[in-house]
């Protein structure tokens, strides 16, 4: 008996908009040739991110990754964009933020669990299948699959954007040995707007819809080791990722869906008091953000993100924690990190005691500090609170 594919598919897209799927697209297995090329290219010039599958043939070749490939089904959930109610942030209060992608419960768990469903209803009706569904850590690349599958284009900010949900959508995919009829990619409706290369606070994204994930604040903030000293301005009060590049763009305007609970966020945990994330435990920060997706690297960068974010703010409150993270911290990321902060608080405040005070810890955490990036950052520290003290002067 033949199996009818697109009786197969009607029925697949009935129950993918049953069980909380906003948009499924279908598309062939064939290699991304195009993306390949890109990928290669993205190596050589240093912009890989290393948080990406190594193997360039296997993100570009389905038919290694479960042979006997012949489609791929993408599914896109849409996440919200906006707060219900945003908490205050107030000096001595000062707060960070977590990028809209780690909102609510993490990603990952939602779209796995969709994913399922689909395999299990196509267990049932097609007795040999083969399927294999990965979500943002697997092989495959999900914003291509997705474009050629039609769920939406990839703009010049290098994120998958839907007509109906902006760029503010999950993705995923299963690639299966079942033929389905594929679907045709939408137009790329960027044009000439550039906003997001322009507005992009480090420069990272490059045109021709290449990111030098080097330089992404995404990225940055997620890195383990100490944040370049160029980009801490820039960073802001991001402690997890960032959405210029999707705040800006034409097509996430007026964009805002509430269509899965578990996607809600809490105020308090998305933007969280910064002061307060300084001291957490390991176990309180698992019991707290352990949820959310921008908890997979651990609490050390978002810390060290707090610290930046504190000296960003020049917030005057944060001199005793950061005080303490420099002389009794045991890792030399969140020294160096407090040593800046401090000495951009200081030399804001003029000759304020509080800088007397935090220019003396520096002097004593300088005396007894043996890594040698610490001892840099605590003398440039000293040095610009110098400069400004003659400024004033």
């Amino acid at each position: 008996m033949t199996m009818d594919y697109d009786k197969l598919k009607a029925e697949l897209i009935a129950y993918s908009q049953k069980i909380g799927i906003d948009k499924i697209g279908f598309a062939t297995a064939d290699p991304f040739a195009e993306l390949k090329l890109r990928l290669y290219r993205q190596r050589t010039l240093g912009y890989q991110s290393g948080f990406e599958e190594p193997d360039i043939e296997k993100r570009t070749e389905p038919e290694r990754l479960l042979p006997g490939a012949k489609s791929i089904i993408a599914i896109a959930l849409a996440y919200p964009a906006k707060l219900k109610k945003r908490p205050e942030n107030k000096r001595g209060e000062r707060r960070g933020s977590f990028s809209r992608s780690s909102w609510g419960k993490d990603y990952h768990e939602i779209l796995r669990d969709r994913l399922r469903k689909l395999e299990a209803f196509l267990a049932e009706r097609v007795p040999d299948v083969k399927m294999k569904s990965m979500v943002d850590t697997g092989e495959l690349a999900d914003k291509a699959v997705a474009e050629r599958a039609g769920i939406g284009w990839i703009g010049k900010n290098t994120l998958l954007i839907t007509k109906e949900f902006g760029s503010y959508v999950y993705l995923g995919e299963m690639i299966t040995n079942i033929p389905f009829p594929p679907d045709q990619p939408v137009e790329d409706l960027c044009g000439s707007c550039n906003l997001c290369v322009e507005k992009c606070p480090s420069g990272a994204l490059v045109q021709g819809r290449q990111l030098n994930a080097q330089k992404c604040m995404a990225f940055l903030t997620q890195k383990k080791d100490a944040v370049p000293e160029p980009y801490r301005d820039k960073l802001g009060n991001r402690v997890y990722g960032c959405d210029t590049c999707q705040v800006v763009c034409p097509y996430n305007r007026g964009i805002d869906f509430h269509l899965h609970p578990e996607m809600e966020p809490d105020p308090e945990l998305v933007k969280p008091k910064l002061i307060d994330l300084l001291a957490m435990t390991n176990r309180e920060f698992k019991e707290k953000f352990g949820s959310m997706a921008g908890a997979w690297r651990g609490k050390k960068p978002i810390q060290r993100n707090a610290i930046i974010a504190l000296g960003n703010y020049k917030e005057s409150a944060a001199a005793a924690p950061l005080i303490a993270c420099l002389t009794d911290d045991p890792r030399p990321v969140i020294r160096g990190a407090a040593a800046w902060a401090l000495g951009k608080i200081a030399a804001s405040n003029g000759g304020a005691s509080s800088s007397e005070k935090i220019g003396k810890a520096l002097e004593e955490a300088l005396a007894v500090e043996e890594d040698e990036n610490v001892r840099r950052e605590i003398q440039k520290a000293l040095k610009k609170i110098e400069t400004a003290g003659l400024a004033e002067g």
